[in-house]
């Protein structure tokens, strides 16, 4: 007989596949089983629409009464735009609910599993805890604290540089990994470059995958020296936030706007200030922002403890020079003991490139200097 691991991996898998769908809700899948047969299937699939329990429900009709569901997180037991899941199973005659995570929403956070418990219901949780909270690590930094997750994204040779000293970058890694990217792109609800990255390449900030979304593309212009004619502001691919500072030129703002452009003033004096646009973002509902700076900009966020996870790629090459930019510039670190630690690292290659995931550990020193 299948055992509780297997059918939530089952669930897992299929919520792992709607990545990038359901912000600013969590990513869920759902399996009823009874008498050791599956009878329902479902998967959360876009924020505003039924959960993945009430598919999973529909599908197995009057089958569900009496059999178990699995659930990757715990039904919630509020009305939001939906109603409370609890209750659905509870109406559905379900005789066991096994979860893999609890809701770290202020909302559910525990409510949903006594609510189950209350009505009878045997509730066994922590069936692949660890594999859940990873897969919803975007919603669970958002969910509790309104601002987005923030995945820093670099590409560069084995000696650590992006260009070389004539600042020709095109192209480092393979198209192998370029393709990668763009998957992690379209998983994202934003993705933010410095201006002085979109001066000197124009680029596009989309996501070019069959079926993939564009998401919101945000520029750190401290004076709006973003040009009229890039092509963020004028191919109407996605939309285009500008962050800049109390300096602004007000004439350049209103012909930005007037491009159909939104434009964020922050709290700095002469630089876009990275903590206010992170509150903002917050308040717009930007679950997870993601970051293809350059040195500057990567340095700010960093040094000011804003980064969540890091994936960078790199390629079997060396350029050298002194002169050649890095993906990390900024004051940086006086001593090594300071220098900030990467955590559950993980390597894997793509193509004849290489990937590295880590989790950057959250220390680090003001960067009020860094002007973008």
């Amino acid at each position: 007989m299948p055992s509780h691991e297997f059918y939530m991996d089952l669930a897992l898998n299929n919520a792992r596949a709607m990545k990038g769908q359901t912000d600013p809700n969590p990513l869920v899948g759902s399996v009823i089983v009874n008498r050791n047969r599956i009878v329902g299937v479902g998967t959360h699939l876009k924020a505003g629409e039924p959960h993945a329990e009430v598919h999973a429900l529909r599908m197995a009709g009057e089958a569900a009464r009496g059999g178990t569901i699995y659930v990757t997180l715990e039904p919630c037991s509020h009305f939001g735009r939906t109603g409370p899941c609890a209750q659905a199973i509870i109406d559905a005659g379900l005789e066991q609910v096994v979860v893999a995570a609890l809701d770290p929403n202020p909302l559910v956070a525990g409510n949903g599993i006594k609510m189950l418990e209350d009505a009878g219901i045997r509730v066994i949780t922590g069936i692949r805890e660890q594999e859940s909270l990873k897969m919803n690590e975007v919603f669970n930094k958002f969910i509790t604290t309104k601002t987005p997750f923030v995945t820093l994204k670099s590409a560069s040779t084995l000696d650590g540089k992006i260009a070389t000293h004539a600042l020709d970058s095109k192209w480092i890694t393979s198209a192998d990994a370029r393709r990668d990217v763009h998957e992690l792109r379209s998983e994202h609800a934003a993705i933010l470059a410095g201006v002085g990255t979109v001066i000197e390449d124009d680029p596009e900030l989309t996501a070019r995958i069959p079926n993939g979304r564009n998401p919101i593309r945000v520029i750190m212009d401290s004076s709006l020296r973003l040009p009229l004619d890039a092509k963020v502001v004028v191919d109407g691919a996605a939309p285009t936030w500008i962050f800049t500072s109390r300096t602004y030129d007000q004439a350049k703002k209103e012909q930005l706007e007037q491009a159909g452009i939104r434009v964020f003033e922050t709290g700095g004096e002469n630089r876009t200030d990275v903590n206010d646009m992170m509150h903002i973002l917050g308040e717009e509902n930007v679950s997870s922002l993601f970051i293809e700076g350059g040195g500057t900009v990567n340095a700010a966020f960093l040094e000011n403890q804003l980064i969540d996870k890091v994936v960078l790629y790199f390629a079997p090459k060396l350029v050298g020079g002194k002169n050649a930019p890095t993906f990390l510039e900024g004051l940086g670190f006086g001593l090594m003991k300071d220098a900030i630690d990467l955590t559950d690292g993980e390597f894997t290659k793509i193509g004849k490139d290489f990937k590295f995931t880590g989790y950057p550990e959250k220390r680090g020193i003001s960067t009020d200097e860094i002007r973008i």
